[in-house]
């Protein structure tokens, strides 16, 4: 995997020539490697935070409606992780400290 990303790191810097444009390059480059890594970690921290709802639901269903409300809490900070990597993201692509 590792490979991979450097040949299109690689690649990346020798299909844009001149310096600002390598900064570019490679900032569209991390930027595709940041939303995927903060989706990917959303993913997995919603699925297990269903998984605990759903399992503490089994157990005690007097207090569904708690775990609920509980669970939609944890679901929305966990989807602000993401909205505050897409919100990097864009800072890299249009208004890159990098540039000047």
């Amino acid at each position: 995997m590792k490979k991979i990303l450097f040949l299109m790191a690689a690649f990346a810097t020798f299909a844009f020539a001149g310096e600002t444009e390598t900064i570019k390059a490679y900032s569209v480059l991390t930027v595709g490697i940041v939303l995927g890594l903060a989706a990917f970690g959303a993913a997995i921290g919603m699925g297990n935070t269903a998984s605990a709802a759903i399992s503490g639901t089994a157990r005690n269903p007097g207090i569904g409606g708690k775990l609920v409300t509980t669970m939609f809490i944890a679901l929305a900070m966990i989807e602000a992780q993401v909205i505050y990597a897409l919100v990097i993201a864009l800072i890299l692509l249009y208004k890159n400290p990098l540039l000047g």
